[in-house]
């Protein structure tokens, strides 16, 4: 199992407003990917925060039917493990993210990821090379 952040959800599904570069469409196509395998059936993990970050972004780009429709995706999915966080969570994330110069929500997925054994996280998000004890992927 994999921790998914959100960015992956983001590149897969928002529609462009202007011409991708070569290295955006790759990544866009990379995302798309995921998601399809995702929708196959492989197991990740992610968070109701990162959960969030998605259907505030997906509304705001797409609209209120379209952030519904992903959500209720997301949800139904059995092998979308999806982990409540609380105000807890967040002081264990806040000094991590100032030790490593990452946002308080890449700290929230890695020390969530910590708790429950994984190593491996699909992000296009290269703060979370500066903590080591996971990988990236895709990795550039």
């Amino acid at each position: 199992m994999r921790f998914v952040d959100s960015n992956v959800f983001l590149h897969a599904f928002l529609k462009p407003r202007r011409e991708l570069t070569e290295a955006e469409k790759s990544v866009k196509g990379e995302s798309k990917e995921i998601v399809e395998r995702i929708e196959e059936g492989e197991e990740v993990a992610t968070t109701a925060i990162h959960l969030s970050e998605v259907i505030n972004i997906v509304e705001s780009g797409l609209g209120l039917t379209e952030s519904l429709g992903f959500l209720s995706w997301a949800i139904s999915k059995a092998n979308i493990e999806v982990h409540p966080t609380a105000i807890e969570d967040y002081e264990g994330a806040l000094p991590l993210a100032r030790d490593n110069g990452v946002s308080a929500n890449d700290a929230l997925a890695f020390l969530l990821m910590r708790g429950i054994g994984l190593r491996e996280i699909y992000s296009f998000d290269r703060h979370f090379n500066q903590l080591k004890e996971i990988t990236r992927l895709p990795s550039e």
